[in-house]
């Protein structure tokens, strides 16, 4: 890597640093207004600002002019010192070791939501507020805010970056410069936070839990400020408000940004249509598997089972009961929501809905080319064309997913953890959905793995979060051999 690659890279770390610990003093204003000890916060904070503020302040005149490459190494960068820099008040203020906190740290970061801290309601709120900053910041993808202050320094280099996070993802311009666009999905992604923690104060919850759950909502991240998570609550209409949420939190941003331009068309998506005819289907099958096994209402049952699905779906990872003791039936059907994931642009995990459409379009295609050999079949979703490329990305990320999946879960087999925790783990692990079964459950957490463990756990999360391309073309001898 030449001189001027390294201050491309160190110019990009100053402005996304000082972002974050510009972001990082909300905690840290809130440990002053409640009295709790906030001094050691601000002296990371303020170290952290002065650091990138003097890199930036050195690297002001130089002009960064960003390759495809050069994105991918430094989206890969940024993730792994937003890992450490988030880990550092955990380790401040709660007894973690530091593989505990970075595990933390990227689960914050990337959404997953699943924690080590076996009981974080004794933790401090300015911690708390923390790790619902890192979920919220994470969400929509702290490089996507990146792209609209970078484009600031640079503006033909915050598409550059914006595609190496996003690889096979396109992003549509809706404003002629995607500085704007990103700046405006940030705007429908602050609203719909402010919405959701206002909807859940009236209902009950106090300002600080509606604003912490509000966070990891719409971020679909599932980090809670109780050990019970909303079932501490207890309340039905936070339960419907937070499955409403969840399931827009899992849609593609564009088409919410696109009904700001008065165009609601983007709802009528396959996309979404398939997402939300998946989302009612399953709850209705889990609601009624467990009315039959059970003496619950099948009201009690459909509310429960909404949002279970709802959070499983959309990658969230939020618990209202313990639904792995609803029965093999009803996990079944969670596994199944598990598999699916939400949909492309948003915040949420997983295979992604539009996927699939894709891979079943493909295999309809191959029986009908089979069934008439001369016919010539093309595949065509939203009456768009699909073109090869796209069906080779689609299968080449199938198959990098699956592939990762069963490599984190060998792993864990083999160090000694029984098949159902090893294969859900991997999944929730990949796929940035928090909980899965058995030793990690929505009633458990990964307080009891060892270091290497949540060290490989880590590296899986962050390889899900960025869609496998990104991580993995840094393995490639020619990715390296050209740069």
């Amino acid at each position: 890597m030449d001189i001027r690659s390294v201050k491309n890279l160190f110019k990009l770390l100053s402005v996304i640093g000082l972002s974050l610990s510009v972001f990082l003093t909300i905690p840290i204003f809130l440990g002053l207004m409640i009295g709790e000890a906030y001094g050691k916060f601000l002296l990371f904070d303020a170290l952290l600002f002065s650091i990138n503020l003097f890199l930036y302040l050195v690297l002001l005149q130089h002009k960064v002019e960003l390759s495809i490459k050069q994105g991918i190494v430094f989206v890969n960068v940024i993730w792994i010192l937003l890992a450490f820099a988030g880990s550092v008040p955990l380790m401040l203020y709660s007894d973690v070791t530091l593989a505990q906190a970075i595990f933390e740290s990227v689960s914050g970061f990337t959404t997953t939501g699943a924690t080590i801290y076996t009981d974080v309601e004794v933790l401090p709120k300015m911690i708390l507020l923390h790790r619902s900053l890192t979920h919220w910041l994470g969400g929509m993808g702290i490089i996507v805010l990146g792209v609209g202050l970078f484009s600031l320094i640079n503006p033909s280099g915050s598409l550059t970056l914006f595609k190496a996070e996003s690889t096979g993802v396109k992003m549509e311009k809706l404003t002629p410069k995607i500085k704007d666009t990103a700046l405006r999905i940030w705007g429908v992604y602050v609203l719909f936070t402010l919405v959701d923690a206002i909807l859940l104060k009236l209902e009950g919850m106090s300002a600080f839990d509606a604003i912490n759950h509000a966070f990891a909502t719409i971020s679909t991240g599932g980090f809670s400020t109780k050990n019970a998570s909303f079932g501490y609550f207890d309340n039905p209409l936070m339960l419907w408000t937070t499955t409403f949420f969840m399931i827009i939190s899992g849609m593609n941003f564009l088409v919410h940004l696109r009904l700001f331009f008065g165009d609601a068309k983007g709802y009528k998506t396959e996309e979404i249509q398939w997402y939300v005819v998946i989302f009612l289907f399953l709850s209705l099958i889990l609601s009624l598997e467990h009315t039959f096994h059970s003496t619950d209402s099948f009201m009690y049952s459909l509310t429960h089972a909404s949002f279970t699905i709802a959070s499983v779906l959309t990658t969230t990872g939020f618990a209202s009961l313990d639904y792995s003791l609803w029965g093999q039936g009803a996990i079944a059907i969670v596994i199944v929501a598990m598999l699916i994931g939400g949909n492309a642009g948003s915040t949420a995990g997983g295979v992604k809905v539009i996927r699939y459409i894709v891979v079943i379009k493909s295999i309809m295609a191959d029986i009908k080319q089979i069934i008439h050999p001369n016919a010539i079949v093309n595949i065509f979703i939203d009456r768009n064309k699909v073109q090869n490329k796209v069906l080779h990305s689609t299968y080449a990320f199938v198959m990098l997913y699956a592939f990762t999946v069963l490599l984190v879960m060998l792993y864990l087999f083999a160090s000694g953890y029984d098949m159902t925790t090893s294969l859900t783990t991997s999944l929730a692990a990949v796929g940035n959905i928090g909980p899965g079964f058995s030793l990690t459950g929505p009633a458990q957490n990964y307080a009891f793995f060892k270091s290497a463990d949540l060290g490989v756990l880590s590296v899986a999360m962050i390889i899900g979060r960025l869609e496998f391309f990104t991580v993995l073309l840094l393995l490639s001898r020619n990715f390296w051999r050209q740069f």
